[in-house]
């Protein structure tokens, strides 16, 4: 599916139990204990950005997890989602006289780190904030796969298709910048809102068959001598498994990593299965440890938020969960104003 948020009155209260899962899967691969700083760059993680620490424009900052909910709680906080080869910047140079709380040493800057106007509160080419209180538009907001921006729909300059069938979105800006998409587009992405193939049972487990190598056969070539050609304009959107259909001969893999879109040949670089894995193998006692069939969702929030809601009973409807989380974000002003008074 593509990573998808929806712009509501309701600001980011998942609006739906499928939605609240999805939530809950982004957090399963991030560890909620331990600063991701002594990992290294992570391959992909759950990344936020503190307002309160770094407002500058200038110099964007993200922190992990873990730092999100023990050095910064109460802050105002970004929610990122995910992104990829990120090492947690809490406490380093951007952050003053602020340190980690749970690695204090850290080097002045992690150089390897990627930012966009996400850090600072702003998506999408309309550079808007999210939640947007001007925009009265009901309007969904997509991710792109390589910059990992958020979109507006009515922004990607193409016709949106059910998120629900994808898997991942390229934005025009990403796929001008490696022309050679376009040709892999005009074959296997999905075109005019139609919907694409019917997903295995490899893809629908996040973990569809691996690319084979081109070893005399160049498959960008064969692609191109056939002809079919796409107008080069708006958003693409990709079917699951598409990602397996790149060549990766020696001369296409120098270009990905000119372009600096060699992630593009891993299949498990993909929101599915980072989400997939958190599920299947958390960190340690992670919360969603306690994702079970026997508990309801009230009760799964209360466990990974550390937090206890006030009773709303054994049956979980939409509304109860939307209470709870506006519980939560009461007392989470409670202790922001405390903290400033």
């Amino acid at each position: 599916m593509a990573a998808n948020i929806n712009d509501s009155d309701t600001d980011d209260i998942p609006s739906s139990a499928e939605e609240l899962e999805r939530a809950l899967c982004v957090l399963a691969g991030s560890d909620p204990e331990n600063c991701s700083y002594s990992r290294g760059y992570a391959k992909r993680q759950a990344v936020f950005a503190c307002n309160t620490c770094t407002p500058n424009v200038a110099e964007p900052a993200g922190v992990c997890l873990a730092c999100a909910n023990k050095c910064h709680d109460g802050h105002d906080i970004f929610e990122l989602y995910t992104k990829r080869n990120f090492r947690c910047d809490c406490g380093n140079g951007k952050f003053g006289e602020f340190k980690c709380l749970l690695i204090p040493a850290k080097d002045e800057d992690n150089v390897r780190n990627h930012y966009n106007h996400n850090f600072n509160g702003c998506y999408c080419s309309c550079d808007r904030p999210y939640p947007d209180t001007d925009d009265q538009a009901n309007d969904e907001m997509i991710q792109c796969v390589s910059c990992e921006d958020w979109f507006h729909s009515r922004h990607l300059g193409c016709t949106t298709v059910d998120p629900e069938e994808l898997q991942e979105m390229i934005c025009e800006a990403c796929m001008n910048k490696v022309p050679v998409l376009w040709t892999y587009a005009a074959h296997f992405a999905v075109a005019n809102g139609s919907s694409p193939c019917k997903r295995t049972h490899e893809e629908m487990s996040g973990s569809p068959a691996k690319a084979v190598s081109q070893t005399f056969v160049c498959r960008l070539k064969e692609l191109q001598a056939k002809g079919l050609e796409r107008r080069r304009q708006g958003a693409v959107f990709w079917p699951y498994s598409w990602r397996a259909e790149l060549c990766t001969c020696m001369s296409c893999k120098r270009v990905y990593v000119a372009d600096e879109v060699q992630f593009l040949m891993d299949q498990s670089d993909t929101i599915l299965a980072y989400e997939n894995k958190g599920l299947d193998e958390p960190f340690g006692q992670h919360p969603l440890m306690a994702l079970t069939n026997s508990m309801d969702r009230v009760h799964q929030l209360e466990v990974i938020y550390g937090e206890r809601g006030e009773d709303v009973g054994s049956t979980v409807t939409v509304e109860a969960v939307h209470e709870f989380f506006e519980e939560l974000r009461a007392r989470k002003r409670q202790r922001t104003n405390a903290a400033y008074q």
